[in-house]
């Protein structure tokens, strides 16, 4: 069974990762816990508008080593291939370097603690050992082919790069410690080796490597040009606008009926016009107006409960073919109406935790087709960002002191204030194949402010099917071992 993932990826966002092997059906549900105090419900934030803002999904292929046939000798010898084909499997090597090494160093980055900087640097190395090594065979294989250096030229350029930046970033976040300095100088030789790599086969003019925007922007570009081609294309149309249409007439039939009947007995009653009876007639068509759409919501409601509010088709987009296609639900349920397993992770969290709260339910299902795969792939990776930003609109600042007897001061008089920070806690129960033997339940607590996500904690996890323990700093390694299909 397929393992799922869920990470921080930016200040208000987490990600969901999981694979999906050829001709596969997956369900994932996600269960949000949203304490009432955060005043999010159907009416402060309908699910529609927090589909539309604040939830996002991308489809690539996926392997576990490189299958792809430019880093193959026969083929780097060749270069028969056309130029579209060439172009397609050098940016889907180049997504997944860039992948397995963003998802590595964020691994690395997470080892906070002071007294394992040992283990940092020696991960920071292994990683970069790694990309060297691909590096290498990648540019061994460099075309000679006019036609095709063009396109060669801007991958390795974004790839040499973006390795220099991201183990810089890694460098930015520790501290510089004299014990690893001989550490630290070593991984700084490698990016300027590549910066002096970029310089010598004038990858980028000077006065681009002279304005910080105009190089970041340019990467950017870059990047959006190896994306295209890799990720998948979506076609999502949201379900149930003829029945919103049909649901409209039968409400407004509905009303017109009991409106009319009233008007009837109106007239029945009052046999001249008077004053008495326009009176009436207008309370009539007052109540009308005010119920109509409070009916109209119900009655839409009533009929489109537990049915999916979009469909999405995954295209391929270089051969145009379907590759699977996905139902979506998103909607507030009852605290009852979760899965038993649920709520049995949500019952073990502690007595203060234990508080009244909102439930938002998301589930996808997807349904992969057999065959229109590209050569060499079996898998797709899909990964649902979740913004947390429209949540944080609903959180209260931080507000209060806290007061304490300050021990250190000479004075021992002096009281110490500290401002304090308003923070909240949702949990998230993440469910993969739910109804199945091999169903698998995982919670999450999420610490939150007006600021960010505080902390991402792996609280319990449910399942009937005990799953492997991933090795750290897996994506990499796994990229240098090829493994020949049959």
């Amino acid at each position: 069974m397929k393992q799922i993932s869920l990470k921080q990826e930016e200040r208000f966002s987490i990600k969901l990762t999981h694979q999906i092997d050829q001709g596969q059906f997956r369900r994932i549900d996600v269960y949000f816990s949203l304490p009432k105090e955060m005043s999010i419900n159907k009416n402060t934030l309908p699910e529609v508008d927090y589909f539309n803002a604040g939830v996002r999904t991308r489809s690539a292929y996926f392997t576990q080593g490189l299958h792809l046939p430019l880093l193959h000798s026969r083929f780097a010898s060749r270069m028969k291939r056309s130029t579209v084909e060439y172009r397609n499997h050098l940016n889907l090597f180049a997504y997944q370097y860039v992948t397995a090494l963003n998802t590595d160093m964020h691994e690395a980055i997470k080892i906070n603690d002071s007294e394992k900087l040992r283990d940092f640097y020696d991960a920071a190395q292994e990683i970069i050992n790694h990309s060297m090594v691909i590096l290498s065979k990648h540019r061994s294989h460099a075309p000679k082919d006019t036609k095709l250096e063009a396109i060669f030229e801007n991958v390795d350029n974004y790839l040499s790069w973006y390795t220099e930046q991201t183990i810089l970033g890694m460098l930015a976040n520790k501290p510089r410690v004299s014990e690893f300095s001989e550490d630290r100088l070593a991984l700084l030789q490698i990016c300027k080796n590549e910066n002096l790599y970029r310089k010598a086969r004038s990858y980028n003019s000077q006065p681009t490597l002279d304005d910080p925007n105009r190089i970041a922007n340019k990467m950017r570009l870059l990047r959006r040009l190896i994306e295209y081609g890799v990720i998948f294309k979506t076609d999502t149309q949201a379900l149930g606008n003829i029945t919103r249409k049909v649901v409209t007439g039968v409400a407004t039939a509905l009303i017109m009926c009991v409106v009319l009947v009233l008007i009837i007995k109106t007239q029945g009653a009052f046999s001249t016009l008077t004053s008495l009876m326009v009176f009436i007639l207008a309370i009539i068509y007052g109540v009308r107006e005010v119920f109509k759409d409070d009916f109209k919501n119900i009655l839409w409601r009533w009929i489109r409960k537990g049915k999916p509010k979009w469909a999405r088709t995954l295209i391929d987009p270089t051969s145009k073919s379907e590759l699977a296609k996905q139902k979506i639900w998103l909607d507030y349920i009852k605290t009852d109406n979760q899965p038993l397993k649920t709520r049995q992770l949500l019952a073990k969290r502690n007595l203060q935790n234990k508080q009244s709260s909102e439930i938002l339910h998301f589930r996808i299902d997807t349904k992969v087709v057999r065959q229109g795969f590209q050569p060499g792939y079996d898998t797709l990776e899909e990964t649902i960002d979740f913004s947390l930003l429209p949540f944080a609109r609903h959180l209260e600042r931080g507000s209060g002191k806290l007061y304490e007897q300050n021990e250190t001061s000479s004075n021992k008089e002096k009281i110490k204030t500290t401002s304090i920070e308003r923070r909240y806690q949702i949990n998230v129960v993440v469910a993969l194949d739910q109804g199945k033997y091999t169903e698998q339940f995982e919670r999450y607590k999420i610490t939150l402010n007006r600021s960010g996500i505080i902390d991402i904690e792996k609280a319990g996890k449910a399942a009937l099917q005990n799953k492997p323990e991933r090795r750290r700093y897996s994506k990499l390694r796994s990229l240098l071992h090829f493994k020949k299909r049959r």
